[in-house]
């Protein structure tokens, strides 16, 4: 940390002021949870280290337009998971985010320092991808919403550009028969990274066939990324168990793990398999939730 200086930013403009002057010299930073390691291993060297958690109103959770839910960058993970109007809207976001560490660690992390970092092994990105959400990027007179579909480049990599700040997740209301689930294959203890994870979203048709299907995978690629194969191979198809057997052996051929500590390639693609198998089996049960 020697020679880093660090800078509060008090409001969006000053962010941005800052990134522009120091380019990619600057870091933002925000809970820290995964920036302290990066700086501990000198994996990154930043000039800067531009604090966003005291800008006034970017840890807001708010109902926006069209009844969509719009997420303040800076909101903890412990916020998203405790919040009444998530818990209302999107479930299974709140459950997600209560699956990250411990709570500890959630009182400290922001959702957006999670989707930011890009790790493939994080709880909230996959299910992010099944709830169809975006991400608002703002700059020096600029502010687009990127699709979270089209967010992720490579590992620790996204289409965010140095100048630029994450400023709101958008989650759209999800279809009113829609169904969600959130599992996760854990090696060691609660606080370990996921060797897998599945988030699935399921929507049946009046008869009993699939009507939409989201599978988003964490842990299985060098970015979250949705099996788009499985979803296909499911549509239209009533999940009985051959069905959903054939889509999640379609998930494990999508997946390109690394190999790790949690285990070699051909294990964790396996793992796929046995997961979204066992996500889609739950779903298809009277049982499933919303």
């Amino acid at each position: 940390m020697t020679g880093v200086a660090y800078h509060p930013a008090t409001s969006v403009e000053d962010a941005l002021d800052v990134l522009g002057r120091y380019g990619e010299d600057a870091r933002i930073v925000a809970g820290g949870t995964a920036m302290v390691v990066l700086l501990k291993n000198r994996l990154v060297r930043p000039a800067v280290l531009l604090g966003v958690t005291e800008i006034p109103g970017l840890d807001r959770i708010r109902l926006g337009t069209a009844g969509a839910l719009e997420i303040g960058a800076a909101a903890t993970l412990r916020a998203v998971e405790l919040e009444p109007l998530v818990r209302q809207r999107a479930a299974a976001l709140a459950e997600a985010a209560g699956r990250v560490a411990t709570v500890r660690v959630r009182n400290q992390a922001t959702l957006g320092g999670n989707i930011v970092h890009a790790d493939p092994a994080q709880d909230p990105p996959p299910m992010l991808l099944a709830l169809d959400a975006s991400v608002v990027l703002e700059g020096a007179g600029t502010r687009r919403s990127v699709p979270l579909d089209g967010f992720y480049v490579d590992l620790f990599e996204t289409v965010m550009r140095h100048d630029e700040i994450l400023t709101t997740i958008v989650v759209p209301p999800p279809p009113e028969a829609a169904r969600f689930t959130y599992i996760k294959f854990l090696p060691r203890t609660v606080d370990d990274f996921a060797t897998v994870s599945a988030a699935v979203r399921l929507q049946l048709a009046a008869d009993g066939t699939v009507e939409d299907l989201r599978i988003a995978l964490g842990g299985a690629h060098s970015v979250p990324f949705r099996a788009t194969s499985a979803e296909a191979a499911l549509r239209g198809r009533r999940p009985d168990p051959a069905a959903i057997d054939d889509a999640a052996a379609l998930a494990r051929d999508a997946a390109e793990p690394f190999p790790d500590v949690r285990g070699s390639a051909a294990y964790k693609r396996e793992m796929v398999r046995v997961w979204v198998a066992r996500a889609l089996t739950f779903l298809a049960q009277p049982a499933g939730h919303a």
